[in-house]
């Protein structure tokens, strides 16, 4: 059976380290046997990726591509809380959109977040979601998105 880490290496994927966070809480909590992330901004290296509304400066293509980073930031924070090998299952996934007056994509963007939980966990990465669109988001972010995973009750990181 493959591990989710070896699933990481196989499709040469780096867990980036966790995002610092931007105000008073914690990158991931655990409460029994799940894990909440807080919502995980497009961050590479320490700095936003790219600011704006999607559907103005910032593509749906590209935002899609920024969920993608926000998914592999949340399960870093994952990772570094309870280990990647000790998720279960992908539970929900909620997406917020800063979005232009009139752009309704936000399904389109946040599956970039759900085709990498997919890629990585497979089967256990189908979850339920929300896609929402959304004024304004932290430091004029375009995307950010939380994970809920269900994770074994004893863990080993």
């Amino acid at each position: 059976m493959s591990t989710h880490s070896a699933r990481l290496a196989e499709l040469g994927i780096e867990l980036p380290a966790v995002a610092a966070p931007l105000a008073a809480y914690q990158p991931a909590v655990r409460s029994g046997n799940h894990v909440y992330t807080s919502g995980q901004l497009p961050m590479v290296n320490g700095s936003l990726v790219t600011a704006g509304k999607v559907g103005a400066e910032v593509s749906p293509e590209d935002a899609k591509a920024l969920a993608r980073t926000c998914a592999l930031n949340a399960v870093a924070a994952v990772d570094a809380l309870v280990g990647i090998n000790n998720v279960v299952k992908v539970v929900k996934v909620v997406g917020f959109v800063a979005s232009a007056p009139g752009f309704t994509g936000q399904p389109g963007v946040v599956n970039g977040a759900s085709e990498l939980l997919g890629e990585v966990f497979g089967d256990a990465g189908v979850h339920a979601r929300s896609a929402v669109g959304v004024a304004e988001l932290p430091i004029n972010a375009p995307v950010e998105v939380e994970i809920i995973v269900e994770v074994r009750a004893e863990v080993s990181a």
